[in-house]
């Protein structure tokens, strides 16, 4: 079954061209958006699969509706794409929940790689990116809480998928080092996710990297 999008971005052409390019790999485009309020209208009626969003647009950004989506519609994954590269942005769009980051100047080679990973729970973001994210949450980490943790509420299993997670493993892979099924590596994730409150694997890693979580005995 084709992946529904729903496009926000205040650029038509941008969006006439990225919406050509989905239809070309098989996405069905099911909705455009010129803004923050608009794609918050077409979601609540379309109920896309993921919505691609870009963080500055005009009346409300989609950082904000990015935050309001995460919440009413947590079975929508929400990828930013823009031209945004800045530090702020990208670490507010994963705390608002965004599922994934990426930049317009990613070619589509690339850009389709880390997009067709979103049913498998694999967040579409470059290691560039991803880079990023750990480094400031291991800077705030280490000028903290000292360390302290949650982390005992996760089963050693639980800890060691999510080890793996943060090495940018695939579900697939780390089914295969841990000689175990996709689908219990899925159960494991969900089960992380509930423990921790958070909304996706992004987050995930984050908090295990703020928290200490992923330090080696």
């Amino acid at each position: 079954m084709a992946i529904r999008v729903l496009l926000a971005d205040d650029h038509p052409l941008f969006r006439e061209g990225v919406a050509a390019l989905l239809r070309a790999r098989g996405f069905e485009v099911v909705g455009e958006a010129n803004d923050g309020i608009e794609v918050l209208e077409k979601a609540r009626a379309l109920m896309p699969d993921l919505i691609l969003m870009d963080v500055h647009m005009p009346r409300m950004d989609g950082l904000a509706a990015t935050r309001v989506l995460a919440t009413e519609l947590p079975q929508t994954r929400i990828v930013m794409l823009t031209v945004s590269e800045e530090d702020a942005d990208l670490f507010e769009a994963i705390k608002s929940g965004a599922h994934g980051y990426l930049l317009k100047n990613t070619d589509s080679a690339s850009f389709f790689s880390l997009l067709n990973g979103v049913n498998k729970d694999e967040p579409p973001i470059s290691r560039q990116l991803a880079g990023k994210i750990l480094k400031e949450f291991a800077r705030k980490m280490a000028n903290g809480n000292g360390g302290k943790t949650n982390g005992d509420i996760l089963s050693e299993r639980e800890k060691q998928v999510l080890r793996f997670v943060s090495e940018g493993l695939i579900n697939r892979d780390i089914a295969a080092r841990l000689s175990l099924s996709e689908n219990t590596i899925k159960y494991h994730l969900k089960n992380i996710l509930q423990k921790l409150h958070l909304r996706n694997r992004t987050q995930a890693v984050a908090y295990a990297m703020q928290s200490g979580l992923l330090k080696k005995n």
